[in-house]
């Protein structure tokens, strides 16, 4: 069955907005590297790994479907950020913003009856449960570090030990 013309649009935004998130995580990288804090730096350059492995997964999509990628321009990422705990924020806010997109990109294939998509699409559903749960756990335990006066040096420490899931 060949790829509906929205859906191949639907997927090459999304390899553009999975490419962004990758750079704006290395760009929270290089933040949290200024900060002295190389825990945060390490998960932050893990979580970019994976944005751009999200990416390529998607892009390999289109190739078994004999569908040539399209990349479109890319905006910089900001430079800035505010505290830890403002820019884990914004990966929590960031994730639930990425998983919007794949369940409208499951939904519009789903629509078209591209059952191809919609399978391949499935992995990255689950993978924004994890996505989501993970940020969400680093905000909960800042939140509990500064209701209870724990040490920011500990919970950096903790990143920094993060392997691949």
């Amino acid at each position: 069955m060949t790829m509906p013309p929205e859906v191949f649009d639907a997927i090459n935004a999304q390899i553009g907005m999975e490419l962004a998130s990758a750079r704006l995580y290395l760009s929270m990288a290089a933040h949290f590297h200024a900060e002295h804090l190389p825990g945060f730096a390490h998960w932050m350059r893990l979580q970019a790994d994976e944005e751009n492995e999200h990416a390529m997964r998607l892009f390999d999509h289109l190739f078994e479907r004999q569908q040539r990628p399209v990349l479109g321009a890319l905006e910089a990422p900001p430079a800035q950020f505010g505290s830890v705990r403002e820019v884990v924020q914004a990966v929590v806010d960031h994730e639930a913003k990425v998983t919007a997109s794949i369940h409208t990109l499951l939904e519009l294939a789903e629509s078209h009856k591209d059952h191809a998509t919609a399978s391949m699409l499935d992995w990255f559903v689950t993978e924004q449960v994890e996505e989501e749960k993970q940020a969400g756990d680093v905000l909960g335990r800042l939140d509990l570090i500064e209701s209870t006066g724990g040490s920011l040096i500990m919970l950096d420490k903790e990143m920094g030990k993060r392997g691949r899931d």
